[in-house]
């Protein structure tokens, strides 16, 4: 493999154009002095978490910058997910830029402009999605509200009891905030590999349970890429932390001609936390950049959430935090208590913890609505199955359990980063919507908490309850805390009944809209998700499961099953390979061969689709993939035993 080291000078390129620079005049300047930066684009985000990518050529947009600016640009509403809202006969949707973000370039790596020798570039606007001209929609318009509605209504709450102020961090009063500020960050983990090349899953495996990969050095071209993306990702501004591999991969191999192939490796990239609305932005940036650069290194990347079966996943843990800015310029964590050493955290911080738990039935969905993002969400591997958290076995000694939902993030020697880290996301979740629900969740309970002017030990008890215990706010019978390993020390029928059976299905996760309609009306708070966009997100979420079962899941899974053929030969075999066989050949037809009285599951799986039967064809869909695991496991023992 030959890699593509950068030929240009990263200083002579222009990354992002900060807010405080979007005067007409600055825009104008800056644009004049990059003419690498050859496109501009405005970038809308529709319930699908799909952003738009609307191509100008700068001379049209200076042309025109400040009618687009204020106006923004037409677009087709069939080409954004909006269902029930923009349909093909009323279908005009508006992008219009948002002056309030950041704006970044985002480089073709591939297109050099060869007088400048630089790549070339489109400055991207986040933009809002407008519906005939009024009804403003899509996933950044629910997070912009969703922020402003949980800012006024901890203002609120914290003016109506001012108790609060005894149990937060430094010495300060309602009339002290100027600003509450709403951080939050995410992870992005990530695979890499070289094109065609497949995993061979129990050597990943077994490379997985030795960690003969975790936090290991990189080599070769992943080497090169994963440096060129932080020196690029620095450049943007995003304050990198780290980057390494994670628990997943193999080692490379060198060929003959002294390049490796058989790249297979799992990779993390961290950076600094940001305000609600630009650290979905920044992610946004991220996976952009991380996929170009690994590709000029010809490395595929994908941010699936479960690429391989049986070995670990990708996450992408979403931290969330809250501060309030003073007058005086200080920045205070609303989650952190008044002394470090003697409280987990402040009212504030256990009613938001609560808000989550309790409300994440409804929440779930908009984090997890994929056949993907669930496959992952198994016991194990470090994925969260149960909506449970972990504070820590005492304040003195965090503690990090990596089994639980939300765990709790705290530094005795630092309150400012105080927060929970939320660790069901994937990389395909839609973070505008995780992170607004979120916050919608954690207000919920926060305004709880302090209408009851409840203290830090009131509210530690009351989130430690047993099964059964009654609580002013939390369900009786749930239990929303545990120091254990989820997964080792309960059964699945005790995970089940203490913390809530998880859904294993898109269709289970999203009949969390039907079964808990009080839940629900969280995000209906200050018409943040008003009822035409709840069922919008729903719809194009179940469109999107029905359409990849029918049309992709069972067909991928017709071709296993034709690939999983015999292959032992007269003389060359043993009644352990024939006993294998027929169990084999009984699963294959259990799966696709249909009789004259009885349709095999895949079969009765697409039927039950076309006739819109979701709850049988969820019930199948489980029924196949336990079906198929048995026969892959099968298939490989009969493989292993022939010569």
């Amino acid at each position: 493999m030959r890699e593509h080291k950068l030929q240009y000078d990263l200083n002579d390129m222009l990354f992002n154009i900060p807010k405080e620079m979007h005067e007409l005049s600055e825009i104008n300047r800056i644009l004049q002095e990059h003419k690498e930066v050859q496109f501009v684009s405005l970038v809308g985000i529709d319930m699908g978490g799909h952003d738009t990518d609307e191509k100008i050529p700068v001379k049209v947009f200076l042309d025109d910058m400040e009618e687009i600016l204020n106006k923004g640009v037409q677009t087709d509403g069939s080409s954004v997910v909006l269902p029930g809202i923009a349909d093909l006969n009323n279908a005009k949707v508006d992008i219009v830029p948002d002056l309030e973000a950041n704006w970044y370039v985002d480089y073709n790596y591939s297109h050099i402009d060869h007088q400048l020798g630089l790549p070339i570039g489109t400055l991207r606007i986040p933009s809002f999605l407008i519906h005939n001209e009024d009804f403003q929609c899509g996933a950044r318009v629910v997070l912009r509200d969703a922020i402003a509605s949980v800012k006024n209504r901890l203002m609120a709450v914290l003016k109506k009891h001012p108790y609060i102020f005894e149990y937060l961090d430094g010495s300060f009063s309602y009339d002290d905030i100027d600003d509450i500020i709403l951080t939050s960050a995410t992870e992005l983990e990530f695979w890499v590999k070289t094109p065609d090349d497949k995993g061979d899953r129990e050597q990943l495996f077994t490379a997985q349970m030795l960690k003969e990969q975790y936090w290991k050095r990189t080599y070769g071209p992943v080497r090169t890429a994963l440096e060129e993306t932080l020196t690029i990702l620095d450049k943007y501004g995003f304050e990198v932390e780290m980057g390494h591999k994670e628990v997943g991969g193999v080692k490379a191999r060198m060929s003959h001609s002294g390049s490796y192939d058989h790249v297979m490796e799992q990779m993390e990239i961290d950076w600094k936390y940001a305000d609600a609305m630009q650290a979905a932005d920044n992610e946004k940036q991220v996976k952009y950049v991380v996929r170009d650069v690994f590709t000029k290194h010809s490395l595929d990347v994908t941010f699936m959430a479960k690429p391989f079966d049986g070995v670990a996943g990708s996450g992408e843990h979403t931290h969330l935090g809250m501060a309030a800015c003073l007058k005086d310029g200080r920045i205070i964590s609303l989650f952190a208590p008044k002394d470090m050493k003697e409280d987990f955290m402040s009212p504030v911080g256990y009613g938001a913890l609560m808000g989550l738990l309790k409300n994440y039935d409804v929440v779930n969905p908009f984090v997890n609505a994929t056949n993907d993002s669930l496959n992952r969400l198994k016991p194990g591997y470090e994925a969260p199955v149960c909506t449970v958290t972990s504070l820590g076995r005492s304040v003195e000694e965090p503690s990090r359990n990596r089994t639980v939902l939300a765990g709790l993030i705290r530094d005795v020697k630092n309150p400012l980063a105080t927060r929970f880290e939320l660790r069901s996301p994937c990389p395909k979740s839609n973070s505008y919507l995780v992170i607004a629900t979120s916050y919608m969740a954690i207000i919920d309970g926060i305004e709880n908490a302090l209408e009851a002017e409840r203290k830090p030990k009131e509210l530690e008890k009351a989130i430690s309850k047993e099964y059964g215990q009654e609580d002013l706010y939390l369900e009786k019978n749930r239990v929303y805390r545990s120091e254990n390993n989820v997964f080792s020390d309960y059964t699945k029928e005790e995970r089940d009944k203490l913390f809530g059976k998880a859904p294993a299905t898109v269709w289970e996760n999203l009949q969390a809209f039907e079964e808990y309609k009080d839940k629900l009306e969280i995000f209906k708070v200050d018409n943040v998700m008003i009822d035409v966009v709840i069922e919008s997100y729903r719809s194009q979420m179940l469109h999107r499961w029905k359409t990849e079962l029918h049309d992709r899941l069972i067909p991928q899974t017709r071709l296993f099953i034709r690939e999983c053929k015999m292959l032992h030969q007269d003389g060359e075999f043993t009644d352990y390979d024939r006993e294998l066989w027929q169990e084999i050949n009984q699963l294959r037809y259990k799966l696709g061969k249909d009789g004259m009285s009885e349709k095999s599951l895949l079969t009765r799986a697409m039927e039950a689709l076309e006739k819109e039967d979701y709850s049988l064809a969820s019930d199948l869909q489980l029924e196949i993939k336990k079906t198929v695991a048995e026969l892959r496991d099968l298939y490989n023992k009969y493989k292993k035993n022939l010569f």
